[in-house]
């Protein structure tokens, strides 16, 4: 397909194709922005916005006043960065080493300040606010959105949407359904305590290898015999860390992993397996086991009546071919924790075409997307703000 629709304002495109390279050439890990924050609250005080810092920690989050009352509607964007090398051979690769932006935030960023210029010229027409919410954080838990809704950027906002750029996802394409689309993120560690000794003499040692090789079995067997088929859930090991020599039965090992789970009993009730397993473990591999699980973001579940209501804006402006309903997805967002306190939608904005340097997967060195992204993310906020607000 492979489609863009043009904002109204060329040059304002042309800004967010600039904006975007700028922090793709200056990325900030999660918890550690310091310069992009002050570049952004910065061109927002230009356009004469009522502009917070330091919102949640890290955040910036300014608002437009239209020329009269009528609610209030806020877009949120993300803007840190990954601990990631960046392989991309282009003019705005990143400058801070073993930095970068490869999830799309630095696009996220500049989209939205864009729709915050777009906004502005049209405040006259506009009947109650926006709230233009730049968040920190978003790959590295506990996540800057928590912290952000306790400081109050929620306040006052009737309702909120957030975009996400996509690249398994083609140009031109809105991903939008209600209910749950991105999955709750758990994390899960055991550190399994034996008795190390010669290769040739197990009977004298606590192997916590077989131990470990028995949890990790034991594990998978939630999903398949503890989960209702009809429900979706993920347990996965990835770690996996025990001994330095061939011929030496460690003292330790470690087994770590990820649990990804839509519905909340679910997610309860594989914690609780997690912790019978582990102790079952203690007593038949005679071990000793400690235990850390660590509750991640929640579900994006987004709102049904705030759903319809982006299919209907955006069938209309961009046709119903380009509107699409995709399965959910088991990555992780901490957009849920604004979906738990103000009703909204979180999209997901193709960005893939048919040039192989768009097809890379989120989180890869080579990471990118067609640019043309970025005012397709405009168009979405653009329109929803005149739905609510003209």
């Amino acid at each position: 397909m492979a489609l863009t629709y043009p904002l109204t304002n060329e040059a304002i495109f042309t800004q967010m194709v600039e904006w975007r390279r700028h922090f793709h050439r200056y990325p900030e890990l999660s918890f550690q922005e310091v310069e992009t924050p002050k570049y952004i609250a910065a061109l927002l005080k230009d356009l004469g916005l009522d502009v917070r810092e330091q919102v949640g920690g890290r955040g910036v989050v300014a608002t437009l006043q239209g020329a009269g009352e009528g609610p209030t509607i806020a877009f949120r964007a993300d803007f840190d960065a990954l601990p990631i090398q960046e392989e991309n051979n282009v003019a705005y690769a990143s400058e801070n080493p073993g930095v970068m932006h490869a999830c799309g935030h630095d696009g996220h960023a500049a989209a939205l300040l864009g729709t915050a210029h777009l906004l502005t010229e049209m405040k006259e027409e506009l009947n109650g606010k926006v709230v233009f919410i730049f968040q920190h954080a978003e790959e590295l838990t506990p996540g800057g959105a928590i912290a952000m809704v306790e400081d109050g950027c929620l306040d006052g906002v009737d309702v909120i949407f957030g975009a996400h750029v996509s690249s398994d996802l083609e140009l031109g394409l809105y991903n939008v359904r209600s209910g749950a689309i991105m999955a709750a993120a758990d994390a899960f560690s055991v550190e399994i305590q034996g008795k190390g000794g010669h290769g040739a003499k197990p009977h004298t040692t606590i192997d916590p290898i077989t131990a470990g090789t028995s949890l990790v079995n034991d594990l998978q067997r939630i999903v398949s015999r503890r989960v209702d088929p009809i429900d979706q859930a993920v347990v996965s090991v990835c770690k996996f860390q025990s001994g330095n020599a061939f011929n030496v039965i460690p003292d330790t090992a470690s087994v770590a992993g990820t649990v990804r789970t839509f519905n909340k009993e679910t997610r309860t009730q594989i914690e609780l397996d997690i912790e019978r397993i582990v102790s079952g473990i203690e007593l038949t591999g005679d071990v000793t086991c400690s235990l850390t699980y660590t509750k991640g973001y929640p579900t994006v579940v987004n709102h049904e009546k705030e759903t319809t209501i982006v299919k209907e804006v955006m069938k209309d402006k961009v046709g119903e071919a380009a509107v699409i309903e995709r399965p959910p997805m088991m990555g992780a967002e901490d957009f849920a924790y604004y979906l738990e306190n103000v009703p909204g939608t979180f999209i997901h904005v193709g960005a893939m075409t048919d040039d192989p340097d768009t097809q890379y997967p989120h989180h890869h060195p080579r990471f990118n997307f067609d640019e043309r992204a970025l005012g397709n993310i405009g168009t979405l906020f653009v329109s929803l703000a005149e739905n609510y607000l003209k």
